[in-house]
């Protein structure tokens, strides 16, 4: 990819940036992409992909410009495809609206279309430039990158918990620690969230609907995950009794007792069976594997206490949003994460790319492993 970099290109990357963020949470199992087309020096069109199966970013930008775009540059967040797939190529549509340069934010990762955009633009006479500003394009898109690259979803590990890392009482019993403006935030992640993972202790203790609860219309429920290896969720659960756009999906142990399992489908839920990996343990790296087939390419796992612990010691947690209320519950309460067995300090899993966010008292800490 030839790679010349002119003096405004950053400052209309980000407009283009702008424009991919729009539709989080809306384009899986495809990327967030965004275009803004630029003609002496003025934008002249704007356009992002807005959902899968509907016209891509540049054909977007493209209608918007109308007849500006003779001429023109665009740019993109993400490399143009040049395949056949729901939507017809994109490079097509940059040739035929006479576009004269195409500015690429990062390449497709996808291991088997990666430089096919760019190099067809090229061979056809445009002038090419790519990686502006492509740490922030990756970013954006880091859910996309880890289902065509690894087939699995990048796992958010998300909690309310006591200053002394405790997530309820020693009972169990659910109760709220943080304040109304974390859990309105912690909705905002449901609604950008393609499923939603629970253990089956939390689906009993709490009986949570697992639902995305905001102002408005447009918002969307994510597919629910219970991990219940026995099949011990009952079939009145609120989280199959109530009414949602969203199925839930339990993960059982193979050999699961039928009668149950015939029940909690006959409540509308779906069961897929999981060989254990050891200690009676539901293989999780099965269980990913099975998310990304069905195009999952982001999952928010909201415990409990073994479920954190399991995700955190096989390495599978990406991304941790964890919101502290100002109180604490003492060691007797229920903590974060069980046993996680570490021989030494340099052994524990370790947050990068901290950012903190105060919610009135609360104070969320957000970071990438």
């Amino acid at each position: 990819m030839v790679n010349r970099v002119e003096d405004n290109d950053q400052a209309f990357m980000k407009m283009a940036l702008r424009e991919a963020v729009k539709a989080r949470g809306r384009t899986s199992p495809n990327p967030l992409v965004g275009a803004v087309i630029v003609r002496d020096g003025e934008v002249v069109g704007r356009g992002y992909h807005k959902r899968a199966g509907t016209p891509h970013a540049e054909v977007n930008a493209i209608r918007n410009a109308g007849d500006k775009t003779r001429g023109a540059e665009i740019y993109v967040t993400l490399e143009p495809c040049n395949h056949q797939g729901r939507t017809p190529p994109c490079t097509e549509a940059v040739l035929e609206a006479g576009l004269r340069r195409v500015v690429i934010g990062m390449p497709d990762p996808n291991p088997g279309v990666t430089g096919g955009g760019a190099a067809y633009l090229q061979s056809r006479g445009l002038t090419v430039a790519g990686g502006v500003l492509e740490d922030e394009c990756r970013k954006i898109n880091r859910p996309f990158i880890k289902l065509v690259t690894e087939g699995r979803p990048w796992v958010i590990m998300k909690a309310g918990l006591s200053l002394d890392g405790r997530i309820a009482a020693v009972d169990g019993r659910p109760g709220w620690i943080t304040n109304e403006r974390s859990r309105r935030f912690t909705h905002r992640l449901r609604d950008q969230a393609d499923a939603i993972l629970v253990g089956i202790g939390t689906a009993l203790n709490d009986n949570p609907s697992l639902t995305t609860r905001l102002p408005g219309a447009s918002h969307q429920d994510p597919l629910r995950v219970v991990l219940d290896s026995s099949l011990r969720l009952p079939p009145a659960a609120r989280m199959l009794t109530q009414q949602s756009t969203a199925g839930t999906l339990i993960f059982c142990a193979a050999g699961a007792e039928a009668g149950r399992k015939g029940s909690l489908m006959a409540a509308g839920a779906e069961i897929v069976e999981l060989p254990a990996a050891g200690q009676g343990q539901a293989d999780l790296h099965l269980m990913l594997r099975e998310l990304g087939r069905r195009g999952i390419s982001s999952l928010l796992v909201e415990g409990g206490s073994k479920i954190h612990a399991s995700f955190l010691s096989q390495g599978l947690v990406d991304q941790a949003n964890l919101f502290y209320g100002p109180l604490f519950m003492g060691g007797d309460a229920v903590p974060l994460a069980g046993p996680l067995r570490l021989s030494s300090v340099d052994e524990a899993p370790r947050l990068r790319e901290i950012k903190c966010r105060r919610f009135d008292n609360d104070v969320m800490i957000e970071g990438i492993f």
